[in-house]
């Protein structure tokens, strides 16, 4: 395999994302989540390993399905404490130059309009290196805590996405020209009003008629990043996203799922490679394949099944309290997560299984244990059969997981010719696609444009 493979770092405001219980860990240090060196220490380490981004996972509410109430994750930790990760860009970007920032937000729960400004406000302080994570939110506990008797259906979350994306695309892209700022000291004249237009969207889910409150950021939209994997997930995905955040356990799936959405980006009248696949994959690594089991030992010793539980309950809407861990899981239909629900099945899972192989730490599909060439091995037998551009790597420990890949691993991929050795200029979706700033004609935003004649114009600064 000859193209470079990409890589984010997969992280969450939270002391635990994914894989429960391992905040014991001496040398973890996701309990200071709420410190900013935290975070600007961790992007450090990542630029310095020339990482393509960090992506930032969130969500509203909290996993209270498994034994009906909260008790499981407050204990183990497992996403809440969980706080606001738009407000770590700007301090990140600040000590980086180049790594990108692909951050959650919620359509379910956030009014296109203010979102809009906010990333547009991102844009312009990160100089281009901002991407959102479109989500549409999925916990009962979410929508009630914003007034909501219970979330909105699966599908029916989606048919809002679409409408707010084309919200937000009038706002991005067609309400002020790219020459509206004229900063004119002898007419006294700072912006053209008749370069700035209100978009006048009258819709079932929104009405916005003004104009966008920033002016034009240089990337104009961020970087779409999308993680749903459903059927309609993926829709979704082949319409709007520019980069896909993939979780499979086996090749197989991961092969199908990848192949799926870059038809759908075609059927959409996009380019199959307009959409990037990051896959999540897990590492443990050592300098000796020993030494890395022993890590990986170590790593297991510290699960804690009733957290994994409790995450995994809210993902699929059912509560798993009351299997015996031995037992075959059968879900029944849910609002949640549909693809997590269907990679379970139906009684091929157990309770034992989803705590052992799901919780992210036994070793095989899309997790790698041993040394620099053992996993450089794994990962790029992943990557090619699934047909993936990169990984989105999660982490075991923070940032110890995301130290060991960059000194160990980065440098044996850099050797086979597969990881970049430097990194290009410009923006985000620069970087990831070799092409413009902004968006393709072939997205569905680009039909919003104010002035299609003017849209490869760098905005006024």
């Amino acid at each position: 395999m000859s193209r470079q493979i990409l890589v984010n770092a997969f992280a969450m405001n939270t002391p635990t994302h994914l894989v429960s219980g391992t905040w014991r860990d001496p040398d973890s240090q996701s309990w200071r989540y709420k410190d900013l060196a935290f975070w600007t220490d961790l992007v450090q380490h990542l630029e310095r390993g020339l990482f393509d981004g960090l992506f930032i996972a969130d969500v509203l509410g909290i996993y209270d399905v498994y034994g009906g109430g909260p008790e499981a994750a407050l204990r183990g930790g497992v996403q809440v404490p969980v706080n606001d990760p738009l407000l770590l860009v700007s301090a990140m970007a600040h000590v980086t130059e180049h790594l990108g920032f692909g951050v959650t937000a919620s359509t379910t729960f956030d009014h296109p309009y203010t979102l809009a400004r906010r990333f547009s406000t991102l844009d312009h302080l990160t100089r281009g290196r901002i991407g959102w994570n479109v989500v549409t939110s999925y916990l009962n506990s979410g929508a009630r805590n914003i007034g909501l008797d219970r979330q909105l259906g699966h599908d029916e979350r989606y048919d809002v996405a679409d409408e707010y994306l084309e919200v937000a695309y009038k706002l991005w892209e067609g309400s002020w020209e790219d020459d509206a700022v004229v900063r004119d000291l002898d007419r006294h004249v700072f912006a053209d009003p008749a370069k700035i237009h209100p978009i006048g969207h009258e819709g079932k889910h929104f009405r916005v008629p003004g104009i966008h409150l920033a002016e034009p950021s240089p990337q104009r939209t961020p970087v779409l990043y999308q993680a749903g994997a459903s059927g309609r997930g993926r829709a979704f995905a082949g319409q709007h996203a520019e980069a896909v955040f993939l979780a499979v356990p086996t090749e197989a799936i991961g092969a199908a799922r990848v192949a799926d959405i870059r038809a759908r980006a075609v059927a959409a009248g996009r380019d199959a490679r307009d959409v990037k696949v990051f896959s999540s994959y897990t590492v443990v690594v050592a300098e000796t394949d020993a030494e890395a089991h022993r890590k990986h030992d170590l790593y297991r010793s510290y699960l804690e099944p009733e957290a994994t539980l409790a995450l995994w309950s809210g993902w699929t809407g059912f509560d798993m309290a009351s299997y015996d861990p031995d037992e075959p899981l059968r879900l029944v239909p849910s609002d949640a997560v549909h693809s997590t629900a269907e990679l379970l099945g139906n009684g091929d899972w157990t309770v034992r299984d989803l705590v052992e192989q799901a919780a992210g730490l036994r070793p095989g599909g899309a997790f790698a244990v041993g040394s620099p060439a053992t996993v450089a091995d794994r990962i790029q037998e992943w990557v090619e059969a699934i047909d993936a551009d990169g990984l989105n790597l999660c982490n075991v420990i923070t940032p110890g997981s995301y130290v060991d890949f960059v000194d160990l691993v980065v440098p044996e991929l850099q050797r086979r010719g597969v990881y970049r050795t430097s990194y290009d200029e410009g923006t985000l979706r620069r970087k990831l696609f070799g092409r413009g700033d902004r968006l393709p004609d072939t997205h569905p935003a680009a039909r919003h444009r104010a002035d299609v004649s003017r849209q490869s114009a760098v905005p006024a600064r």
